[in-house]
């Protein structure tokens, strides 16, 4: 079944029978699950077969993850079955699915930083202690699937590639008969990714089964032999990604075709909009990473990505534009006033805007309403949302609901707390929010980090649109088709140094790829 053929048919009630006499590793049927009056899943099914590497795709929204939940045992399906090689279950939790062999890595880690590799292990494997015994166990498979870690090192030495092999190792010292992967190349270089694709393939070659979460469409096509697409919490289509296209699968997720990002630039720079001078930060904290001397210009109406691998200071330097982190030495200037001394709100009225890593618990507080996470920005200015001391909500919720409706934020009725929404919905509402405000400059990271292909495409957009209205847009990313796809100009954070920004069409990613070892390599040669 092609997804032209499915999407045309989108009553389609299932996905294409297993090979004759192969009993499927995981058979979900008909499987339907509600929140109140949300309905998430409608008589949705899922075949995985023995050693088969199956993608499951879809929008944020779409039910992926609470298809993926009732699979793991964290949730119960309101009707439907689930069967694991054969047999149904009928006891849901997570530790039963374990014992059946199923096992998860999560998008984001879920590592003690203060513990030992061994000791993170340990804490997988009931009865097993962080001792010899298991530390030689740990390098005998970590040597067999090419999985190189040292039992005995500290996690928070440890750099994001290394940590997504601890991952790996820990899942796989459970003996997997399922293994389910969530956006697991999201932080990896694209070396690293192809050594993952090893590892899996080896796995598949060896039987486990594999359920593989992306929106990275061009990973399906090389990795995956069968693919179930979700939408709005539907089944839509079970297809075979090698004969599809990037193109074809992003519809069938969506259902319409997905807009190409445009390709205008900006043809020269105009004045600085912020200017960054020989700044430094000590190390913040036991696992942070110390700014060395980074310098910066960004110029009015252009877009400049920071790349890097994960912890080479990305976070450091955006605690420290944003002011939540006192800067060790050094001029910080937004357009020619200097804002190194002044606190947040006080560079939010300058015309800073913000849009941190963490989407829930940082840029967004989950339990408040939308309006109400509207005020947490806006309370210094004069945009109606605060007056005299006094919070208006209702005007705060007038607010969130323009910004739902211009960047296409599906939540539900009324004025949600931003917790009830998507990933996806949640960081258009976060970078919506921070573009109404037409800033003179936006800084934000990671801004389509475990999003949907329509969903990025959306933000990617408006961020263009914003520096073409001529506000400067500081955007760090670990995604390089995001930096390709976005920038005017692409610098490289590696150990806690900037390399100097250079027009995109002068770098290519083997280029990116050196400045991102820099570091490393200048480490080595000590």
């Amino acid at each position: 079944m092609t997804v032209e053929s499915a999407t045309s048919a989108e009553t389609t009630t299932g996905a294409d029978a297993p090979a004759k006499g192969l009993a499927p590793r995981v058979a979900m049927r008909a499987i339907a699950k509600s929140f109140g009056s949300v309905r998430a899943l409608t008589g949705v099914d899922l075949t995985v077969m023995p050693g088969e590497i199956h993608a499951l795709l879809g929008e944020n929204g779409a039910g992926k993850s609470t298809l993926v939940k009732i699979l793991y045992g964290a949730l119960k399906p309101d009707s439907g079955s689930v069967e694991f090689d054969g047999e149904r279950i009928a006891d849901v939790s997570p530790a039963a699915a374990r014992s059946r062999g199923i096992v998860m890595v999560f998008q984001h880690f879920s590592l003690f930083e203060a513990l030992s590799v061994a000791e993170n292990i340990a804490l997988a494997l009931p009865g097993r202690r962080a001792d010899t015994a298991l530390s030689e166990e740990i390098r005998t498979i970590s040597r067999r699937y090419g999985l190189a870690v040292e039992p005995e090192a500290s996690v928070a030495e440890l750099d994001v590639g290394a940590r997504q092999r601890v991952e790996l190792l820990r899942c796989l010292m459970q003996d997997p008969r399922l293994l389910i992967l969530d956006e697991p190349t999201s932080v990896l270089t694209p070396q690293e990714a192809d050594k993952l694709f090893e590892v899996l393939r080896r796995l598949s070659a060896e039987g486990c089964s594999i359920l593989y979460i992306t929106h990275r469409l061009e990973e399906v096509r090389q990795l995956c032999s069968g693919a179930t697409i979700l939408r709005r919490g539907a089944f839509i289509a079970h297809v075979d990604p090698k004969a599809e296209t990037v193109a074809s699968l992003a519809r069938a997720m969506v259902g319409s075709d997905v807009p190409v990002i445009a390709e205008e630039r900006v043809s020269e720079r105009s004045e600085i909009a912020l200017s960054v001078r020989d700044l430094s930060l000590p190390r913040p904290g036991l696992f942070g990473v110390a700014l060395k001397d980074v310098s910066l210009d960004l110029h009015a109406g252009e877009i400049v990505a920071i790349a890097g691998v994960a912890g080479n200071g990305q976070r450091e330097l955006f605690d420290a534009l944003s002011g939540e982190q006192p800067v060790g030495s050094g001029v910080l200037f937004l357009d020619e006033v200097d804002i190194g001394t002044r606190g947040i709100a006080a560079r939010r009225r300058a015309g800073l805007a913000l849009v941190p890593e963490e989407r829930n618990g940082h840029a967004a507080v989950p339990g408040l309403a939308l309006g109400e996470n509207i005020v947490l920005t806006r309370h210094g200015r004069t945009d109606g949302t605060v007056g005299n001391g006094v919070v208006r909500f209702s005007a705060a919720r007038r607010l969130a609901a323009r910004i739902r409706e211009a960047f296409d934020v599906r939540a539900g009725e009324g004025d949600p707390p931003a917790g009830s929404l998507s990933g996806g919905n949640l960081q258009k509402f976060v970078v919506g929010r921070e573009i109404d405000r037409k800033p003179r400059v936006l800084v934000v990271n990671q801004p389509t980090w475990g999003v949907d292909a329509r969903a990025a495409n959306e933000i990617r957009a408006a961020l263009i649109a914003l520096a073409r209205q001529g506000s400067a847009v500081l955007v760090i990313s670990q995604d390089l088709d995001e930096v390709f796809d976005i920038a005017d100009r692409i610098a490289v954070m590696a150990d806690g140094r900037l390399s100097e920004p250079q027009p995109r069409h002068d770098m290519t990613r083997e280029a990116v790829g050196r400045l991102m070892t820099a570091g490393e390599e200048a480490e080595d040669a000590a």
